[in-house]
């Protein structure tokens, strides 16, 4: 069989063909290329530190964290392949600042913290890095934000309760205890955020029929002294604020009341799970998780200015069958079918 040679115009289209080809090939390695850098860039390890105003590995900061943990896993992010959580705990002020100081020399991406103290030690110590915060009550009063709305610097975050859940605690301590005449209000005098939930329980007291009585948290000597001294008289009841300084004295506020046989109100579950009677509260480990999705915002390039202040939007009711009966209480089952959780 004899072979015909290429036309001209044949040979000209075999050439532009494989020219065509080669130029797809060479588009298509380089258009691959990107994409596989910015693989790489979504993976690079990023850091997050986070300090806790509580002790070292505290159960409840440990459930929180787990919670925060899960949500950003969700999200994309994972321990040991492209996120490196650093921890810090402390409750007194000296080793706060420590841990502060700690965490910043990291060079983390973003901070997240818990409490009053640790927000505001870490916005003093920086104004660059990102700051998430969870549990605070009045950012914009304690200057750690411009404006709910706006907060305007490097932070951002979550209020852990509005002042005005401070006359739930009051309408719970009586539907608990009709008979109490007399209320105690643990707050401490240094700290803004009390004073104004003092003062918003303050507000309603006369409607409740009962007279309000200021007492200090500096340490647990003055508490037990106190609260012993106040029960004495009778017709006595109790309510914690949230402040840092009753969450860090929980155990001996928990311990005076039962030993004075003062029913009281308290604003975390953390403290009923110790054997307080009620609580009533944010839920703590569903601000972590909301918490979770800031972080994210943050990761990828959003600033804290810009990310307004949040309200929580989920509220828990604890109640201590155990401790009810120890105090002679019958609990309401009015108060009962409204309990998030009923420990016995």
């Amino acid at each position: 069989m004899t072979t015909q040679p290429l036309s001209p115009l044949t040979m000209l289209l075999s050439r532009h063909t494989r020219r065509r080809e080669f130029i797809t090939l060479l588009g298509g390695a380089a258009a691959a290329w990107p994409f596989d850098a910015r693989t790489q860039q979504s993976d690079r390890v990023r850091r997050i530190g986070v300090l806790i105003n509580t002790v070292d590995n505290d159960p409840d900061a440990i459930a929180r964290l787990s919670a925060l943990q899960k949500a950003l896993r969700e999200l994309g992010w994972d321990e040991g392949r492209n996120l490196q959580i650093d921890t810090r705990w402390g409750v007194d002020d000296d080793r706060i600042r420590r841990n502060a100081a700690e965490l910043i020399a990291l060079a983390p991406d973003v901070i997240l913290a818990n409490g009053p103290p640790p927000a505001m030690t870490l916005q003093q110590a920086t104004r660059s890095v990102p700051i998430v915060f969870v549990g605070v009550t009045d950012p914009v009063g304690m200057g750690i934000v411009q404006s709910l709305a706006r907060p305007g610097g490097n932070a951002t975050g979550f209020i852990s309760a509005e002042f005005g859940l401070s006359v739930k605690w009051l309408e719970m301590l009586k539907e608990m205890a009709p008979g109490v005449r007399r209320v105690a209000v643990l707050r401490e005098s240094s700290n803004p955020s009390g004073l104004a939930q003092f003062a918003a329980i303050q507000g309603v007291a006369p409607s409740f029929g009962v007279e309000l009585s200021p007492l200090g948290v500096r340490d647990a000597g003055e508490i037990e002294r106190d609260v012993e001294a106040f029960a004495r008289p009778g017709n006595g009841g109790m309510i914690v604020t949230r402040i840092a300084e009753t969450i860090a004295h929980r155990d001996a506020i928990i311990k005076a009341a039962s030993q004075s046989r003062l029913p009281a109100v308290y604003p975390l579950r953390v403290f009923v799970t110790a054997g307080g009677l009620i609580s009533y509260g944010a839920d703590v480990v569903d601000q972590y998780r909301r918490a979770a999705a800031y972080v994210d915002r943050v990761l990828k390039g959003e600033k804290p200015a810009d990310l307004p202040v949040q309200a929580p939007t989920k509220y828990e009711l604890v109640i201590n069958l155990k401790t009810a009966k120890a105090l002679g209480l019958e609990v309401p089952p009015t108060l009962l079918a409204r309990a998030d959780e009923v420990i016995e």
